[in-house]
């Protein structure tokens, strides 16, 4: 039996704000915990939550370092990372496209 649009649906990744995480990194090689925080207009601590979640599903990788004296927080995508974003914008766009009218 094939597994419909909406069943491969992923959880983890259709959530507004992870979503957003995975999206800004499927365009670049990596991001500064800064930077996501900025363009998602987000709390630190909320942001941490869902990069907490990203990183326990092996959706991204994070890296703490130093620049100089400040801490450095960078966050890249993982291959499943990348895989499960371009799954379930697949998945998206099926159901656009049955809602209208076009065919898979």
């Amino acid at each position: 039996m094939t597994e419909s649009a909406f069943e491969r649906l992923d959880d983890v990744v259709h959530q507004r704000t992870r979503l957003g995480v995975l999206t800004i990194l499927a365009e670049v090689k990596s991001a500064s915990f800064t930077y996501l925080r900025d363009e998602l207009d987000l709390s630190d601590g909320n942001l941490s939550r869902h990069l907490r979640v990203l990183e326990d599903a092996g959706l991204v990788s994070i890296t703490k370092s130093f620049k100089g004296r400040t801490p450095l927080t960078t966050v890249k995508a993982t291959k499943a990372g990348r895989k499960a974003l371009a799954d379930h914008l697949s998945a998206l766009q099926e159901m656009i496209n049955r809602v209208q009218g076009e065919s898979a």
